[in-house]
């Protein structure tokens, strides 16, 4: 898929699961329960004990049916490995400008970690258009980002850090972009447990309310390329 292919694909979707785990098992077991709940992005973090296989082998398995991105990317180094693993996306926890370029320049969707108005002004000037808001929940939450838009109406910003299913729909009334969920998703204990259903039945909810927010709407997308 191309890079405006993938931006307008995770808008449609409108949520960014952020995989966390503690091995590559966990993390494939909790990918497929948010696929079988009808989520077709999976960000698998950088954080996961080979991270590089767990998206190798995810991008394998739903080449056509599935986004497959990376998240905490903190160097080109780390970005230039995971897009050799067959990553789609990057999302990093804050911004470096040297992911920011490098996804520019390979034509790649960069979603560079941003909270300030002057880190905005920042990716933006490298050419990121998508940016992740965190952590955005200790800040005023949907308020905050409400207020960052009114200055940045041509920024597609994915809030990240403490939205869950009761605030969703909040962020997507203060003009979300998608949004981007870990723990509140991912709840690896009761993976742990057995109970993958519970991942499944959040995932599923999740894409309801996104839904409801994105029908009959067209993207608001940016003409940069990262």
């Amino acid at each position: 898929m191309t890079h405006d292919q993938v931006r307008q694909r995770i808008y449609e979707i409108g949520i960014v699961p952020v995989v966390r785990a503690a091995s590559p098992e966990e993390a494939l077991d909790a990918a497929s329960a948010i696929r079988e709940g009808g989520l077709a992005v999976l960000e698998i973090t950088m954080t996961v004990p080979g991270a590089l296989d767990v998206i190798r082998e995810l991008a394998r398995r739903h080449r056509n049916d599935a986004l497959v991105g990376a998240g905490s990317v903190k160097n080109a180094a780390a970005a230039r490995a995971c897009l050799d693993a067959g990553a789609q996306f990057l999302v990093s926890p804050g911004l470096d400008d040297a992911v920011v370029k490098l996804a520019t320049e390979a034509g790649v969707v960069s979603l560079p970690g941003v909270l300030t108005p002057s880190e905005v002004m920042r990716a933006a000037a490298l050419g990121a258009s998508t940016m992740k808001l965190f952590p955005i929940s200790n800040l005023g939450g949907p308020a905050y980002m409400k207020a960052l838009k009114a200055p940045f109406p041509e920024i597609n910003f994915v809030p990240t850090g403490g939205v869950n299913i009761n605030n969703a729909a909040e962020y997507f009334a203060a003009g979300a972009f998608a949004l981007g969920l870990g723990g509140d998703l991912v709840d690896l204990k009761a993976l742990r447990a057995g109970d993958r259903g519970k991942i499944v039945e959040g995932a599923r909810r999740l894409a309801e309310v996104a839904q409801k927010f994105r029908a009959g709407e067209k993207a608001p997308l940016a003409a940069s390329r990262a």
